[in-house]
């Protein structure tokens, strides 16, 4: 073998190297359809009260990794659908990751401690049911990437329009990733269960 083709082979398994290597230290993230921040993006510490009317802050977030979901206990579609797909999601992803479920109730004029501690209760004690204040609410839910309104009447039975999205917000009280609904003709928005897990195993493994 001439010195000419010599170099050229070293060059080639030069160039394959150097590609296996890349390949091999590629940290992307893998593809999935959740919005994910590359840069999480850090909670301001917020007071509320969860169902057993115990305070619960930012600190209640760290530690273990947390999907938190909007809602109101009078909603008449999806927020039970979601809780108890939620549940189901709890179930599957529990004993192999620290998971807490949050159930932020943005309709604190009617979902007082003990409703929301019932309604709970239902889908799973371990559960957090948290609400308080507008004041304390609107801006911890704003910096989650999720929104809610309550339309201005004096009526006794009124709908809350809020996000039927799902935040997951990492072991440091970061919020690094949002689970959207999926739309269906002639159904209400709900996300997809099966999806979440397989996502959320991706997302928690990538950012661990």
């Amino acid at each position: 073998m001439n010195s000419l083709a010599v170099r050229c082979g070293r060059g080639i398994w030069g160039a394959l190297s150097l590609l296996l290597l890349a390949a091999c230290s590629d940290n992307s993230m893998p593809e999935v359809e959740a919005l994910v921040y590359e840069q999480a993006k850090p909670l301001s510490d917020f007071t509320l009260q969860d169902q057993n009317a115990q305070p619960v802050n930012k600190q209640t977030l760290q530690g273990q990794w947390n999907l938190v979901f909007l809602g109101y206990t009078s909603c008449p579609d999806i927020c039970p659908l979601t809780l108890a797909k939620l549940k189901s999601v709890y179930n599957a992803l529990h004993d192999e990751y620290p998971l807490q479920i949050w159930f932020l109730a943005v309709d604190p004029k009617r979902d007082t401690t003990a409703k929301r501690k019932a309604y709970i209760d239902y889908f799973n004690p371990d559960f957090l049911a948290v609400s308080g204040e507008h004041k304390d609410l609107f801006p911890l839910v704003r910096e989650l990437g999720l929104i809610y309104a309550i339309s201005d009447s004096d009526e006794p039975e009124y709908a809350v329009d809020h996000s039927a999205s799902i935040a997951m917000v990492d072991p440091q009280g970061a919020v690094r990733a949002i689970f959207k609904p999926e739309f269906k003709q002639g159904s209400v928005p709900l996300i997809n269960a099966k999806l979440l897990i397989t996502e959320f195993k991706l997302i928690a493994e990538h950012y661990k």
